[in-house]
């Protein structure tokens, strides 16, 4: 089952791509839409978006997942049918102290792909599973 996020969040999401396709930018409404439901985080995941820094990853067996790479240079993995990253920030602010919907770079990956940004990167199934069972340091 895939989660979802709440209903204003994902029509938002939804209207940034529809706007995005016909105008190629982000109107000033919409970012201050994205502002208010995701605060700050929003602005950072913009960032994040802008300097390219995602990627979609997917194999032969139809696997894929998404790597972002954070302002600090660290690449985090992301499975947006969960809403969930391997980075410390997601762990304690979203998880732990529910102070955020998203992290930035789970935002970021929403934005990439509404924005048609999303770089696309085809691994072998092996290369995969190395991702999925990525220890973090």
């Amino acid at each position: 089952m895939e989660a979802v996020l709440p209903s204003v969040a994902e029509e938002l999401l939804r209207e940034i791509k529809r706007c995005y396709q016909e105008t190629s930018e982000i109107s000033d409404e919409h970012l201050l839409g994205l502002k208010f439901i995701f605060g700050p985080t929003a602005l950072y995941a913009l960032d994040l978006v802008d300097q390219r820094s995602v990627t979609h990853v997917t194999s032969p067996s139809r696997r894929s997942t998404f790597q972002v790479t954070g302002s600090s240079g660290k690449m985090y993995t992301c499975y947006k049918a969960c809403h969930y990253c391997s980075c410390p920030a997601f762990s304690f602010s979203v998880l732990r102290r529910h102070e955020s919907m998203v992290c930035k770079h789970i935002l970021a990956v929403y934005l990439s792909q509404a924005m048609g940004t999303c770089q696309e990167l085809m691994v072998s199934d092996k290369q995969m599973i190395e991702i999925l069972l990525a220890k973090e340091d």
